[in-house]
């Protein structure tokens, strides 16, 4: 049995692993109070930094928010970096992202963001660490967005925004017997969701695919001329049968769909049908397209509603301590 399924309920195999999931409590409950307690350091930067995460495993709209939040300061000239984990990649020491880097150096979701909006990105395990690096080559930057991050207290935030897709917190219980990172609930300053809400408070996202996609040239088609014909579909991210769905309801006609891990690298995979249009997501196509130009990435349109765009400038206004 899959993990998600087995954290959508408390069957008899998640009551297995529930004791192991106590001990996983007691130990995340441990590190809090030994930071409580300064026993362990919590450091500031000197920046405001917004931090964007989730507390169950695996995805749930974390990097589409980060990108609407980019692109949201930005158009209120305010300069913003980035700092990122950057899972998938080779190693883990820490890294600016440059036009030149690889998803093998950075990742591939640091690398796309960087693509899209065009800010300083730095990549590495140490957040602070990152957060002091990216603030030595950009001193112009005033706040940082930490893409994931909800519990590494090491690094002070100012604000944190939690994000959830229509799965909730699932069973309700902590990892490995269900999928929550920490207990819940747990005080955050915004909660998103970004599918059909599994609980009364929070704002809502809009999630829909473009009507095109984009050919590695950057010109596009539109999704309309590829109706009425086979086309395949490949993705390797957290939850890769909502794109294919996605694709399926825009009536496309999807003869095989291909899902690899989260953040799989892609390099030797090749399209099971080469005649055939294959069908990615931005975040693949990072990958794809430098061995298979032909994919064709369809974007993702995010819309959080207005209601959390004014409660999220409220509270930049208070919270935000650098301009």
């Amino acid at each position: 049995m899959q993990l998600p399924r087995l954290w959508a309920g408390r069957s008899a195999l998640a009551w297995c692993l529930w004791p192991v999931s106590i001990v996983y409590g007691v130990l995340f409950w441990l590190r809090k109070q030994l930071y409580a307690l300064g026993i362990f350091k919590s450091e500031r930067v000197a920046a405001s930094v917004i931090v964007v995460g989730n507390v169950v495993a695996g995805g749930a709209g974390k990097t589409p928010l980060t990108l609407a939040l980019v692109q949201h300061l930005k158009a209120q000239n305010v300069h913003v970096g980035i700092v990122s984990r950057g899972y998938g990649r080779a190693s883990m020491q820490l890294q600016s992202v440059t036009p030149n880097s690889t998803p093998a150096d950075v990742g591939d979701e640091p690398l796309f963001i960087f693509q899209q909006c065009q800010v300083p990105v730095v990549v590495g395990s140490n957040r602070v660490a990152a957060a002091q690096h990216l603030l030595s080559l950009h001193p112009e930057v005033s706040v940082i967005l930490c893409d994931d991050g909800l519990q590494h207290t090491a690094l002070q935030r100012d604000m944190e925004i939690c994000v959830m897709d229509e799965r909730g917190i699932g069973n309700g219980w902590l990892l490995p017997a269900g999928p929550l990172r920490e207990p819940w609930p747990r005080a955050v300053d915004l909660l998103l969701h970004t599918g059909p809400r599994s609980m009364a408070q929070g704002y809502a996202a809009r999630r829909s695919l473009s009507h095109f996609a984009l050919k590695s040239d950057g010109s596009s088609v539109p999704l309309a001329q590829l109706e009425g014909q086979e086309v395949q579909a490949v993705a390797a991210i957290a939850r890769s049968q909502a794109f294919f769905a996605m694709l399926a309801q825009a009536g496309l006609t999807l003869k095989t769909c291909t899902e690899r891990p989260d953040h799989d690298a892609l390099e030797n995979w090749q399209p099971p049908h080469p005649g055939l249009p294959l069908l990615c997501t931005e975040k693949d196509a990072v990958k794809l397209w430098a061995h298979y130009p032909e994919a064709l990435a369809v974007p993702l349109i995010f819309e959080p509603e207005e209601a959390f765009w004014k409660a999220f400038d409220a509270l930049f206004q208070t919270r935000h301590r650098y301009h």
